[in-house]
């Protein structure tokens, strides 16, 4: 008896495990396209009855020392090779990625962390220029007065500067000052005091529109606003209790502005000198 071992590679074990013989032996056919089959519950048993005859034969075959070796198939064994390096591959992705999101995850963090710091410090910065910005304006507002005339005129700079003080009180009250101070013994710059005067008034500075009143009437111009100021700066005296000063001011009104005053304001000063109880 042949003692050589029965060698069957895997592959070949398999087809003789799909090999159906009729009377219950095995017989090796030239392999043959099959159509497809149909599992049913008969063939499953069927392949299962052949699957056992082929274990038991193995199981002979080694008690009488004729063991059957099964060798792999060498493209099996190489399609496990290369299933293994993908498999290595695969946990390199896998490790790569679980990196790469770790680091995704703290950039992302560094990023709005960058982001907040930013939005601080633009908050900061924008607090800064604001304060700085009033700091200018401040500065300019009380810089001394000098002789400027953007118009070159003094009636086109007291009309900008009337304009300019129903935008800005502070810059129109500047631009009347520089008024004053670029056209001075001019109708416009009595006018501007006036104006000078009526803005400190809002402002309930009576104390200091007193003064840019007197300064409107000096040597009682005869403009048509002259007489409506002295009202003014009578009233402006009376609330900050000089009525002495107030009564002497509405006797002046009566003198020089009384024939052309109107009636209103012919009737103003009458209830005037009731209030500051003039004799």
């Amino acid at each position: 008896m042949n003692n050589k071992p029965f060698r069957l590679k895997r592959s070949a074990v398999a087809t003789a495990v799909g090999l159906c013989l009729i009377g219950g032996g095995f017989a090796m056919a030239q392999q043959q396209p099959l159509e497809p089959v149909q599992w049913d519950k008969r063939r499953l048993d069927q392949l299962d009855r052949n699957v056992r005859r082929l274990e038991r034969a193995l199981t002979q075959r080694n008690a009488a020392g004729q063991p059957v070796l099964v060798e792999p198939d060498p493209e099996v064994v190489a399609l496990q090779g290369q299933v293994e390096i993908f498999e290595r591959r695969l946990g390199d992705l896998e490790a790569t990625f679980r990196r790469v999101n770790a680091e995704s995850e703290r950039m992302t963090f560094d990023l709005d962390e960058a982001n907040r710091k930013n939005r601080e410090l633009s908050s900061r910065v924008g607090t800064l220029e604001n304060r700085l910005k009033a700091i200018e304006e401040e500065a300019e507002l009380n810089a001394p007065v000098v002789a400027n005339s953007p118009t070159g005129n003094a009636a086109g700079d007291l009309q900008a500067a009337m304009r300019l003080s129903s935008d800005d009180a502070r810059r129109g009250m500047r631009a009347l000052e520089t008024v004053t101070v670029t056209w001075p013994d001019t109708p416009q710059a009595r006018e501007a005091f006036s104006r000078l005067g009526d803005m400190y008034v809002a402002s309930r500075d009576s104390a200091s529109a007193v003064s840019f009143y007197a300064q409107a009437l000096n040597g009682w111009p005869r403009t048509p606003w002259a007489a409506e100021t002295t009202l003014k700066l009578a009233e402006a005296l009376r609330v900050t209790d000089r009525k002495t000063q107030a009564c002497a001011t509405l006797t002046d009104f009566t003198r020089r502005y009384g024939e052309t005053a109107t009636a209103q304001q012919k009737t103003r000063a009458t209830q005037m000198r009731t209030r500051a109880e003039c004799n």
